[in-house]
Formats: C-alpha cells, sequence, structure tokens
C-alpha cells in the first residue's frame, strides 16, 4: 500500500471509531487558569477544537491531587477540580456531554457531542472516608487511580518506599465499594504488590489509565509482561501513556544523568510559579525542550507509543490494550504534542498489519468495554457495604 493509500484508509479508520483517551489532566489548566475549552490554545494539549481535529470522541478528565495535599485538603482540590469541569461541560454543552456509562457515550457520539468522562487520580483525595468515594460517585467520577507518587494511608505506590506491603484491609474494602458503585479501579501509580493485590480482591475487570510497558522502559510506573498478562487475564486494559520518561528507555536514562541540574531548575520554576500545577507542567515541558534541543536529552518519537501499543498488544491480545495519553501532565513527544496528532497512532498499527477491527478496539472500544463490565458488575449483589 502506498503511504497516500495508507494515510487515507487510516484517516477513514480513525474518524468512524469511537476514540477515547483514558487519561489527562486539564482541569488543572480549568482550575488554575480559568481556562477555556472552547478556544484553541497555543499552549498545552487539549480543548474542543483540537479534539475535533483529532476525532477524539471521548475523554476521561482526571481530577489530580497532588500527594503534598492530605486529608480534609486533598479533598478540597479534587471537589474544586471538578467543579471547573462540570461548569465547562455545562458552558460548551453544544459540543461536551458529561457521561457516565458506555451507553451514555455512545449516545453523545450520536449527536456529534464529545464525552468527557470523570476519574480521580489519587486514593488520598477520599480521606480513607467511603462516604466521600459515594460522593464522588455519585457526581459522575468513574474511576478512580488509587495512589499518585506517594502511598496513601491504605496503598503502597510504585514511586514511594512500601509502607503497607500492597493494600491494607481498609484499602481492600475500598476496592470493594468501587466495585459496587460500578467505579473501575486504576493500578497506574500503584506497586507491583498492590497492582497484584487489586487483582485478587476487584469483581470486576481493572484498567491501568496511563502506563507503558516496562519491557520496552524499566520505569517502575509501566507494568512487566507478567502483570500486563495478568491485568489481560481478568479482563482488563492497559491504557498505553505518551510520557517520554516512560516511552524511552534512552530518554529515561538520559534525564536520570543530569537528574541534580533537571531537580535545581524544577525548582526554581516552582518557586517562580507557586502552586500552579498547570503553569509548572507547562514551564516543565518548555525546559525540557530546550535540553533537547541543546542535545542533553533524545528526541521522543511519536511512534514509541505504537511500539508501547504493539507490545502490549502482543502480550495482552489487542482486546485488552488502549490508549491514556497523560496530556497536560506530562511531557509528550515530537509528533504528539496535543489531541489533534491522534489520527497518526491509527495510521502507525495500520502500517503494522493490524486489522480494522482490533483498531477500534484500541481506539476505544476495549474502554467501553470494561466500563460496561464494572458497572454491570456493581448491579449484581455484592458483599455487605463497609
Amino acid at each position: 500500500m502506498r503511504a497516500d493509500e495508507l494515510s487515507a484508509r487510516a484517516r477513514a479508520i480513525h474518524f468512524s471509531s469511537l476514540v477515547l483517551d483514558a487519561h489527562a489532566d486539564t482541569p488543572q489548566r480549568l482550575f488554575f487558569d480559568q481556562f477555556d475549552l472552547g478556544r484553541r490554545d497555543a499552549e498545552g494539549c487539549v480543548d474542543i477544537p483540537r479534539l475535533r481535529e483529532g476525532g477524539v470522541g471521548a475523554i476521561f478528565l482526571a481530577l489530580w491531587v497532588p500527594v503534598e495535599i492530605t486529608g480534609a485538603a486533598a479533598t478540597l482540590r479534587a471537589r474544586s477540580l471538578l467543579d471547573v469541569t462540570l461548569k465547562q461541560i455545562k458552558i460548551h454543552g453544544a459540543d461536551l456531554a458529561l457521561c457516565t456509562s458506555s451507553k451514555e457515550v455512545r449516545a453523545a457520539r450520536a449527536e456529534n457531542k464529545i464525552a468527557v468522562l470523570l476519574g480521580v487520580e489519587g486514593g488520598h483525595a477520599i480521606d480513607s472516608d467511603f462516604a466521600i468515594l459515594r460522593e464522588f460517585g455519585a457526581r459522575g467520577v468513574r474511576y478512580m487511580t488509587l495512589t499518585h507518587n506517594a502511598a496513601t494511608e491504605w496503598a503502597d505506590s510504585s514511586n514511594d518506599a512500601p509502607r503497607h506491603n500492597g493494600l491494607t484491609d481498609f484499602g481492600k474494602q475500598v476496592i470493594r465499594e468501587m466495585n459496587r458503585l460500578g467505579m473501575l479501579v486504576d493500578v497506574s501509580h500503584v506497586s507491583d504488590q498492590t497492582f497484584y493485590d487489586v487483582l485478587e480482591t476487584s469483581r470486576a475487570p481493572v484498567i491501568a489509565s496511563h502506563s507503558c510497558c516496562r519491557a520496552l522502559c524499566d520505569a517502575p510506573r509501566n507494568l512487566d509482561d507478567a502483570m500486563i498478562k495478568a491485568l489481560a487475564s481478568r479482563g482488563g486494559v492497559i491504557h498505553i501513556t505518551f510520557h517520554d520518561s516512560f516511552l524511552s528507555q534512552e530518554y529515561a536514562n538520559a534525564k536520570r544523568a543530569l537528574a541534580s541540574e533537571i531537580a535545581s531548575r524544577e525548582q526554581a520554576v516552582s518557586e517562580k510559579v507557586g502552586e500552579n500545577e498547570a503553569q509548572n507542567l507547562m514551564a516543565l515541558q518548555r525546559l525540557s525542550d530546550e535540553s533537547i534541543r541543546a542535545g542533553k536529552l533524545p528526541q521522543v518519537s511519536w511512534e514509541k507509543i505504537v511500539d508501547h501499543l504493539d507490545h502490549a498488544a502482543s502480550i495482552a491480545g489487542a482486546d485488552h490494550v488502549g490508549i491514556g495519553s497523560d496530556f497536560d501532565g506530562a511531557f509528550m513527544p515530537a509528533g504528539m504534542e496535543d489531541a489533534s496528532k491522534f489520527p497518526s497512532l491509527t495510521e502507525g498499527l495500520l502500517g503494522r498489519g493490524y486489522a480494522d477491527a482490533d483498531i477500534r478496539k484500541i481506539l476505544g472500544e476495549n474502554t467501553l468495554r470494561v466500563m460496561y463490565d464494572a458497572q454491570r458488575i456493581g448491579e449484581m449483589p455484592a458483599p455487605e457495604n463497609p
């Protein structure tokens, strides 16, 4: 197939598929910068015009709470992020629809609206309180990432020293309550032992909303082949993320070699922008770009994303792979700077011989399936509520 034929066929597949991005941190921009999703922006990764251009029909917006914020303040931050996100959906009701089920996502697509789904990133946001978990579920949250870069009071993180040897008994109760609520359990950011404890505890399929393959890039945030197989064996989905440090071993190694210099520059940025995580991330992205131009860090190509999609599919099968960009929350590779670039992934998969049906699964159908399964299981009789 000629390059132009491949591109045309890929676009036909892409724009007739329900493309779902399982993780973007755009609510930070809405909260700190009062960003308007209706405006195409020169910075950041996500807005309505670029979602339309990229053929993205559904997106999970993550309510991320930094690990330094704890207790009632963590809950307040998550609620604030939720409030501003719901406000944007209401303002742009002609383009956006809040969705809480696979059925609602498909209905939004039929109306030519972009389905917005909600996830909480960082289990510390519930402040070890089931009432808060239920509140988030009632307001539309459909997954929770159990940890971020530090352990919670009930679960260990991949980026922190073990405190609990996985999930505590309370943590297992959290999983059971999420099952009852029909919320997906997200194992991105958790420790390996927490991962296996979750699989053993959950009655519903589990997702990794934004993780890559450890076999290609040895980062603790990524899943190894055994974990990918175990996730798939329970019906789950690994969503490949776009962050340079999780895609490229070469980039990760170079960044580690520059750790002290990078830490110093990051501290300077933090002191300048304060607690505005949205501006902090964009400033750090610019620093990373400068380091790449200076030859201190290697350029990472968007094709690395396809490498990880391909590897995960070779391990788990195409039924258990999806996409979770981490837009507006991570450093993006060249050629995948924002949501408008999504069609490249379809062309990349098609170029590697993937069947149309398998491409559609990876682009979004797998995620809709696990949403349906989680909600169906939530409607079934369950053990006594905690």
